[in-house]
């Protein structure tokens, strides 16, 4: 009995002392592990649990199943046009293989150290290909996915998976940014003065056009009343001709008439040949 009592006493004592020497260890769900025996891997811990180990001999380092970020310092890149960038960028990484990613860079520091010379090595390579007006505006997604690419197949060997490298930021550097600025407002003054230009042009020719159109106009109208006048004298003429014609003795004396009163004036003086008709209805009026 008393051999029990010892027993029992033994393993209470154990389990007492057991959690304090570091013989269990846990595992968490969002972990994996690396188990080494005096500084050797010889386990690699993917599965979630309570695990034992020998105490001072064994040790276990805990890597993160998650999706991870790390978020780049500014960094200097030169383009293809010879600007230079200052680029703030994030890239969000898992670790793929522990076993790889132990071995190769130890912790998640060594990771974001060994993560920030690949992708400030490819930025580099890619940016130089594109011109600042690309990387800023026109080709972003496509210059980050061949960045992504590139730098995923080198991450590789140290068991990282890269997911995705993004540019937060792009700026110039404050000793560009003045000179930048000039010669984007130039460029936008140019464009505004071959936008006038083009205006006035197009302007020029529209009242041109306007101009033509309304003298066509005005000359196809005058026709018409010339046509409508014509035709309206041709018509006066010949019913006064009907008119006339019945009487040709009348018609001279009202034509004869007409010139009477356009020609005598007061105190007008005239000079008349004796066979003039106008003389001869003058003399008959004084006759009367």
């Amino acid at each position: 009995m008393k051999k029990v009592f010892i027993v029992v006493a033994i393993i209470f004592a154990i389990l007492i002392v057991a959690p304090f020497t570091g013989v269990f260890y846990t595992v968490k769900v969002n972990e994996q592990a690396i188990v080494t025996y005096l500084g050797k891997v010889v386990k690699v811990i993917d599965k979630p649990g309570l695990y034992v180990k020998v105490p001072f001999l064994y040790n276990v380092s805990y890597l993160s199943k998650m999706l991870l970020e790390y978020d780049a310092p500014v960094s200097e890149i030169l383009t293809k046009d010879k600007k230079t960038l200052l680029l703030d960028n994030y890239c969000r990484w898992k670790i793929n293989d522990p076993l790889k990613f132990y071995l190769s860079v130890r912790d998640v520091y060594g990771a974001m150290s060994r993560i920030d010379d690949i992708i400030y090595s490819e930025m580099r390579i890619e940016l130089g290909q594109h011109t600042l007006t690309e990387v800023v505006s026109i080709n972003r997604n496509e210059i980050m996915a061949n960045v992504t690419k590139a730098a995923k197949e080198k991450a590789k060997v140290y068991g990282i998976d890269i997911h995705d490298i993004r540019i937060k930021r792009a700026d110039l550097p404050p000793e560009n940014e003045k000179a930048v600025y000039e010669r984007m407002r130039a460029e936008r003054v140019r464009i505004a003065k071959q936008y006038r230009s083009e205006g006035i042009e197009e302007g020029r020719k529209i009242k041109a056009k306007t101009e033509k159109e309304k003298k066509i106009i005005l000359a196809e109208a005058y026709k018409k009343v010339q046509e409508i006048k014509g035709a309206t004298d041709a018509k006066v003429v010949k019913i006064y001709a009907d008119a006339f014609k019945q009487d040709p003795n009348f018609f001279e004396f009202i034509k004869t008439l007409d010139v009477y009163s356009d020609v005598l004036t007061k105190d007008s003086k005239y000079f008349l040949s004796t066979n003039t008709k106008l003389l001869k209805l003058l003399n008959k009026g004084d006759t009367e």
